[in-house]
């Protein structure tokens, strides 16, 4: 087994990688077009042969081509190899296609759960309240899942879906327990997860969920496999991007055992288009990535991050990739000629070599190149004439790439979705259940409104027909009397009343009063 793997050759030899060190990650940067491509699949390829598993974005599909090789290299790669004085063997690589959507490779799916709420919030472009909503969402989830209920298993969106629904329907009680839940946040949550589902994103969530040993699986001639992700119109969708590939290394970093320093990696990983990954990302997604770049490497795994400016990644994360392959960079304004110094300033100096001012005067397929070497120590950077691929430069064939697939038992394992009971049907059940009960008490109360009214109507009519006589006012109307009666009576009283009172004042002997 080779100690090391041979990139290109410079004015001070053959430079090269050393294995040993390929675990401490690194940098492929350069402007659109200056070879960056070539350097990953040569790298890539290299490692294959060496025994070491790879696993890399195809942004522009021009990477498949380490699948196949050429009856005949073309006349540039020829006239390289002589340049450089470097054998040039045509060769295939073993290549495994992934595609989250299914179309240019096997579909590869994760569930909402295993994405969890900070990458899940990513995708969705959550606000901070709507992150906040979404942390409840999961929280709630988990909670079900410790107390055995299958409400919590979020595996699709329809899942994701049907408990935000939950959460806006008991957003009181929800509140009291977790924190305020406001309808507005649900409800611009719904509608983004409506539109991640109409983007296509509704493929890449569900079961069943990909194996991170497809990325480990050793080949029985002893050599590695590299595997592609098909990045066409995934990349179309950046937050879904690179919060799919940082899943993916974040899952490598929690699930693959400490091996500490090996004689080579079990596992390198090139994230093409890096700048998605921090592009508007806060500062807790940031320090997530510098955390797994910096731990990960215990594990086995190498990280190399390729963009178009080393400025386009954290220093905090920069500091971390101790391999560089730097392309050249244009520098047309401040901004640029400020990435060309912070690029220069990065690497271990070389008397020889002008780092501010050749970075500019590379040519397609050079790159000043700087690698730790057996002791971990960076080497002294060098213009480095990269060597061309063994395999196919450029996209392969669709049929070729079909057959590749169709050759392919474990991939094909992936092929047919499993929609097994989950949070979206258990959810709709209750709330169908719960729907039909409240329509049969409704119905009963107008029932029971219905039979009273009734009740009290059969009342009134048994009483006017059949029940007692009502009173009636006849005994009034005998007593009354006329007007000439009225007035006969109290002269009649008056004449009385007059008798009796002159008849006491006799006796009494009162005299009678006189009138003046």
């Amino acid at each position: 087994m080779a100690v090391e793997i041979e990139i290109g050759v410079s004015p001070e030899g053959v430079q090269a990688l050393a294995l040993k060190r390929a675990n401490r990650h690194g940098l492929i940067a350069g402007a659109t077009g200056t070879g960056k491509t070539v350097t990953l699949q040569v790298l890539a390829e290299a490692f294959a042969r060496e025994g070491v598993n790879v696993f890399a974005a195809d942004i522009k599909g021009d990477f498949s081509g380490c699948a196949s090789t050429d009856a005949e290299p073309p006349g540039w790669a020829k006239a390289r190899a002589e340049e450089i004085n470097l054998p040039l063997t045509p060769e295939a690589q073993a290549v495994t296609f992934w595609d989250v959507y299914g179309e240019l490779g096997h579909p590869v799916r994760t569930t909402v759960t295993e994405m969890g709420p900070v990458l899940m919030g990513r995708v969705l472009e959550a606000t901070d309240a709507q992150e906040g909503a979404l942390t409840i969402a999961f929280r709630q989830a988990d909670d079900w899942i410790k107390e055995g209920k299958n409400e919590g298993l979020l595996l699709d969106l329809d899942d994701l879906r049907a408990l935000l629904t939950y959460l806006s329907e008991n957003s009181e009680d929800i509140g009291k327990k977790y924190g305020l839940v406001t309808p507005q946040s649900i409800a611009a949550l719904q509608r983004k997860v409506l539109q991640l589902e109409m983007d296509g994103a509704d493929r890449f969530f569900g079961e069943p969920a990909f194996k991170l040993e497809e990325l480990m699986r050793p080949r029985e001639d002893g050599k590695g496999t590299i595997h592609v992700l098909a990045s066409e119109r995934l990349v179309q969708s950046p937050r879904l991007y690179s919060a799919f590939l940082l899943w993916l290394m974040s899952e490598l970093w929690e699930e693959l055992p400490e091996v500490g320093d090996m004689d080579k990696p079990k596992l390198v990983f090139f994230f093409d288009e890096a700048h998605l990954l921090f592009r508007d990302a806060p500062k807790e997604l940031v320090n997530k990535v510098e955390q797994v770049v910096r731990l990960i490497r215990s594990k086995g795994v190498g990280i190399y991050f390729v963009t178009q400016s080393p400025a386009d990644i954290p220093e905090q994360v920069l500091a971390q990739l101790g391999n560089r392959f730097q392309h050249a960079l244009r520098a047309y304004t401040p901004t640029d000629q400020k990435a060309v110094r912070a690029a220069a300033q990065s690497f271990r100096a070389n008397e020889n070599v002008d780092v501010a001012k050749e970075i500019q005067e590379l040519n397609v397929g050079e790159a000043l190149v700087s690698t730790l070497d057996a002791k971990g120590a960076p080497t002294p950077v060098a213009r480095t004439k990269i060597r061309p691929p063994n395999s196919h430069v450029g996209p392969i064939l669709l049929t070729e790439r079909q057959s590749i697939m169709r050759a392919n038992t474990f991939g094909r394992a992936y092929e047919k979705a499993v929609d097994r009971e989950s949070a979206h049907e258990i959810l709709s059940r209750r709330a169908e259940q719960l729907a039909a009960a409240e329509a049969k008490a409704e119905e009963r109360a107008a029932r029971d409104k219905e039979e009273a009214r009734a009740a009290r109507t059969s009342r009134s009519t048994t009483s006017r027909t059949g029940g007692a006589a009502p009173r009636t006012r006849s005994t009034r109307s005998t007593s009354r009397t006329t007007a000439v009666e009225r007035q006969t009576g109290r002269v009649a009283t008056g004449f009385f009343n007059t008798i009796a009172r002159e008849i006491m004042r006799g006796i009494l002997g009162t005299p009678t009063r006189r009138r003046r």
